[in-house]
């Protein structure tokens, strides 16, 4: 009966900690890729106005880059 109760613990010990190891290691693999390749940059603010009609400055594509950096 005690062997039974040990590996049940060493069982739910071993799943919590790969769960909290995996989720540390995914979660800062993800961070990182996302630093590396933004999701948008200043080249697709320029097509995306371009599409609209609009020929953009760079004050604006400045600030639309500085808009993004904050709400992260």
């Amino acid at each position: 009966m005690n062997e039974l109760l040990s590996s049940i613990l060493y069982f739910v010990l071993g799943g919590a900690l790969g769960g909290a190891l995996g989720f540390y290691f995914t979660r800062k693999t993800f961070l990182k890729q996302l630093k590396d390749n933004p999701p948008i940059n200043e080249k697709m603010i320029r097509a995306m106005y371009m599409q609209m009609g609009r020929k953009p400055s760079e004050t604006q594509i400045k600030q639309i880059m500085k808009s993004m950096v904050q709400s992260k």
